[in-house]
């Protein structure tokens, strides 16, 4: 697939241009306030290019799931001041992305300028990827940009309707980024091991069945991690598990030994009567009658450490447990430490994960962070994401 990128679209020439940016500004907001600005800062290689260029910048990302209805706690409005000030120039806001007023503010922009409309999911078209609403938006623009990985495995009308209607389109720095370090992990330099986490199987059997066909290891922790010890009869107490998703955990563990896959599952547990901050933890191999596994133990983490230095390409999605509470993240951080240290190529692939090593500073220690944790799972095993596809550049 031929996707250009925003190298070609300069050279066509962008000054003085219309260009339609989708980026991913979905960020944490508390009260008003932006918590978080990773996405932002993601976002501001593109955006400097095509304002260096003399671009009319017309950026367009959601926030949050207003479902289709006006939520002003869900408003971009805060991200204008904060991305104004990140790259030291005036950013206009429009409370519209479509209709009138955001033909308007689009009509007042000079080259060079931005201008950041409200949420593409205030109106129901965006999610449905609704035609009308499609066209509304491509006619801001007379080229296109994606710059939002976050969103590029939805069919929405931001990501696949409005390419389709705009012929000048290319992916953003962002976008090229993070397809071309995760390319390294769908084609990776072996042995290559695969780390995932969080809470349901549910949320992640398909990954999950591919990467066991895929990974020369594959280790397992978090609550998921109690299902597939379910599925081999081991004692798990009253940890939460998926009784219903038992066997296809037993798949998982099939296609791993069909493959030759080393499936690493936890061998110790941090467990506590309960789920909650100040509840007593201890470590067990065994888990008994009562207890809840909410951590893996120091034991497997060294071990996933040590298969993660034997690897050379490293693929981690999702924590080892309930890091949220300090007295259960002891596994996630001696992970997001174990593999900062790596020789592999580390890629993480969003989520949770990239909040865990954010938080203990270790993000510039990997290679990659992904901004996109659904959209880095479906890309990793092989599924074609739309946002991506629209791009294609068909004669």
């Amino acid at each position: 697939m031929a996707i250009p990128d925003l190298d070609d679209l300069l050279r066509a020439g962008v000054r003085g241009r219309r260009v339609l940016v989708r980026a991913d500004l979905n960020v944490p907001l508390v009260e008003g306030r932006i918590r978080d600005d990773t996405r932002i800062r993601a976002f501001l290689p593109t955006l400097r290019r095509l304002l260096a260029n003399g671009a009319r910048a017309i950026v367009v990302s959601h926030l949050g799931r207003p479902r289709g209805e006006r939520d002003p706690a869900l408003s971009l409005r805060p991200v204008a001041p904060r991305l104004a000030e990140l790259i030291g120039r005036g950013v206009a806001f429009c409370d519209e992305c479509i209709g009138p007023a955001a033909e308007a503010a689009v009509a007042d922009l000079a080259d060079g300028e931005t201008l950041l409309l409200e949420n593409l999911r205030f109106h129901p078209g965006e999610e449905q990827n609704d035609p009308d609403f499609a066209r509304a938006l491509a006619s801001l623009a007379e080229m296109y940009v994606n710059d939002a990985f976050g969103t590029a495995h939805r069919a929405h009308a931001s990501t696949v309707g409005v390419p389709k209607l705009v012929p000048a389109r290319a992916a953003g720095d962002l976008l090229r980024s993070e397809l071309a370090h995760l390319d390294a992990v769908r084609n990776p330099k072996r042995p290559l091991m695969v780390l995932m986490g969080g809470a349901k199987v549910s949320d992640k059997i398909a990954v999950l069945e591919a990467l066991a066909a895929h990974a020369d290891t594959l280790a397992i922790g978090g609550a998921m991690a109690y299902t597939f010890l379910a599925a081999r009869g081991e004692a798990i107490g009253a940890s939460k598990f998926e009784p219903d998703r038992v066997d296809a955990a037993r798949g998982v563990i099939r296609a791993a030994e069909e493959r030759g896959c080393a499936l690493l599952l936890p061998e110790d547990h941090v467990v506590a009567a309960t789920a909650e901050a100040g509840a007593e933890a201890r470590t067990v191999e065994t888990i008994p009658e009562g207890s809840i596994g909410l951590d893996i133990g120091p034991a497997t983490a060294r071990r996933y450490v040590a298969a993660a230095r034997n690897a050379r390409t490293v693929f981690w999605n999702g924590p080892m447990g309930m890091f949220e509470i300090e007295a259960f993240g002891g596994g996630t951080r001696a992970v997001a430490t174990g593999l900062a240290d790596c020789d592999a190529l580390t890629v993480v692939g969003g989520g949770d994960s990239v909040a865990a090593i954010n938080q203990l500073g270790l993000a510039d220690r990997f290679d990659h962070v992904s901004t996109g944790g659904g959209a880095s799972i479906e890309y990793v095993q092989g599924l074609t994401l739309p946002g991506v596809a629209s791009l294609e550049d068909r004669p």
